[in-house]
């Protein structure tokens, strides 16, 4: 497996948001994690790409720096739950935060090289580029734009398209199509679907449920910080406990 957590948990002081989390992503596989809100997912991709820890240690000292990390997360057979965030992203595991989180005072092009940050060839970069062009032709358009004055779905390809400026092995991205039209939504999926056929790994949280069983190989569903069921789409629809309950369909 490209990428297994294993028993990993995150308490904030007497707070327990994840609790014995197991999961494995292959290579090239897309995966997704659902589940109500509040159940944990976005912790769940901090904790792997070493944002948590990052988090406690800027807040060390303080009550908010009472953060507790436990378990273990391996990528590409290599632990990381020790690295820092940028070796961890250097290494090929790449977080994509949720909201769309630009730069939004800078520009697209500027936000895009952002994302090359980390590269040291320039010939990489300039394919990087390239393959971002082809995914998000609209970005090219918009390089001297000033990225917060983009639509929400302009942030969110451009959010991605700065991620894969770090030429991702694995590329994690919270919830893309909050607050998108049923339209751009469409649109953002295919273009994930694309990303996949390149041969990156993705792990997807995502809220709508129903584009994520068609886009996903494999399902994690997630509440109260723990993996209640795992399974195909088919398979996780046709218990009426899951689909209900954690699933809202």
């Amino acid at each position: 497996m490209l990428l297994e957590v294993s028993n990993l948990s995150v308490c904030y002081g007497t707070a327990v948001l994840l609790n014995g989390v197991s999961l494995s992503v292959g290579e090239g596989e897309l995966v997704s994690l659902v589940g109500p809100n509040g159940a944990g997912k976005s912790t769940l991709l901090r904790a792997i790409t070493g944002l948590v820890k990052w988090e406690r240690s800027m807040m060390r000292g303080t009550r908010a720096g009472d953060i507790t990390l436990e378990g273990s997360v391996i990528f590409n057979g290599r632990r990381t739950d020790a690295m820092k965030p940028h070796e961890i992203a250097r290494s090929g595991l790449v977080h994509c935060p949720e909201r769309a989180r630009v730069f939004s005072e800078m520009t697209v092009a500027d936000n895009l090289k952002a994302g090359a940050y980390l590269g040291k060839d320039r010939g990489e970069t300039e394919e990087n580029l390239k393959r971002v062009y082809e995914l998000f032709p609209i970005l090219k358009g918009r390089l001297s734009q000033i990225a917060g004055t983009l639509s929400g779905g302009e942030r969110q390809m451009l959010a991605i398209g700065r991620a894969l400026m770090m030429r991702p092995r694995l590329l994690c991205i919270d919830e893309p199509s909050t607050g998108l039209s049923s339209k751009l939504k469409a649109e953002l999926f295919r273009r994930i679907q694309e990303i996949r056929q390149t041969g990156i790994a993705l792990l997807l949280v995502e809220q709508d449920v129903s584009s994520a069983f068609e886009l996903a190989s494999r399902n994690y569903v997630l509440s109260h910080g723990r993996v209640i069921a795992e399974g195909s789409g088919e398979e996780l629809l046709r218990d009426e406990t899951i689909r209900k309950t954690y699933l809202g369909l």
